[in-house]
């Protein structure tokens, strides 16, 4: 494993770490509490260090089995979760000090820790960026001890460049992968003049960058893939990274083609990811070990070479970036 620094955190992480939103099993199971364990403690066997959970995650479950496993290892492992998300209505008013303290205080009991690594508010409205008081509250929380960082997790470039402004925030979470490279356009040159931890989620483009689906495949009625493909319960650059299933099939078929014979596309997509220098980790999610060992050995795979990265934006260019650029 590789180790990067988390910007003004200071946090020497693992480049490939561990996203837990469907830890427990996949997406639209019931959370399997002895699986999620053993993912867990497998990733940090193999040098993950950094796992990013949230409250909303399997309702709490996520959050508990992250804390009662980083609390049995010897190991320093670094807890980022995210709060916001249980708002109904989700909405700016919403976040407020009083919601924002209790969200906090409900991630503490959870995780059974003393202090949280990171909070990150979780993919707030966009109104949200522009309310001094939300990010005053975040700093009197740090003051207090109850965080150590905070951080947001983003749907759109242009609330990571709000968000950015305030001084004390050190992390951005945002979507980046081979269907959504805008990021790396506007955003990563900006992120490290200020010394901000970049976390990319959704790497693999909620598995279309895996390259094992085709136009058979199908998802079960609780998986997000099945029931958000245009956005019908959270923003659908969640799913599939706002990509056209069939275009993502259409534009996977052509990375097949360029890596063909080599180690599989979703290793390739990661190493594609990590030849950006501004990106402090990766959190991809895993439903079994074998998972999550797969995404971690990309660490040490050969980089890219100029020729391929060059094809890659050309793939880009000619099946995704005409209707999801601009989007987000």
């Amino acid at each position: 494993m590789n180790y990067r620094v988390l910007g003004k955190t200071g946090y020497k992480i693992s480049e490939i770490s561990l996203g837990t939103w469907q830890v427990g099993g996949p997406w639209g199971s019931n959370f399997n509490e002895k699986n999620a364990i053993e993912i867990i403690n497998n990733a940090i066997d193999n040098g993950v260090n950094f796992i990013d959970t949230a409250d909303v995650y399997s309702d709490g479950l996520s959050e508990r089995v992250v804390g009662k496993v980083v609390k049995s290892r010897s190991e320093k492992i670094y807890v980022a979760t995210k709060c916001g998300r249980r708002l109904n209505p989700h909405t700016k008013e919403g976040y407020n000090k009083e919601n924002i303290r209790g969200f906090i205080e409900d991630s503490l009991r959870n995780t059974g820790l003393e202090t949280l690594d990171l909070i990150q508010l979780h993919c707030p409205p966009s109104e949200v960026y522009h309310k001094n008081e939300v990010f005053e509250t975040l700093s009197k929380l740090k003051e207090e001890g109850k965080i150590l960082n905070y951080g947001v997790s983003v749907e759109k470039v242009s609330e990571a460049l709000k968000a950015i402004q305030y001084p004390e925030l050190a992390t951005v979470q945002i979507i980046f992968n081979m269907f959504r490279q805008k990021p790396a356009e506007v955003f990563f040159k900006a992120a490290k003049d200020k010394n901000i931890g970049v976390i990319v989620r959704v790497p693999l483009a909620s598995g279309l960058l895996t390259g094992k689906f085709n136009t058979s495949t199908k998802f079960e009625a609780a998986d997000h893939r099945h029931f958000n493909r245009n956005g019908e319960a959270f923003d659908k650059g969640e799913t599939f990274s706002g990509v056209d299933y069939n275009l993502g099939l259409n534009a996977v078929e052509e990375l097949k083609k360029l890596f063909l014979g080599r180690e599989t596309l979703s290793s390739y997509a990661l190493k594609w990811i990590l030849t950006q220098d501004a990106v402090s980790c990766i959190i991809p999610g895993a439903s079994s070990k074998e998972q999550a060992e797969k995404n971690i050995k990309a660490s040490n795979i050969a980089p890219l070479t100029l020729e391929e990265l060059k094809k890659v934006e050309g793939i880009y260019n000619e099946f995704v970036r005409p209707s999801v650029h601009d989007l987000w």
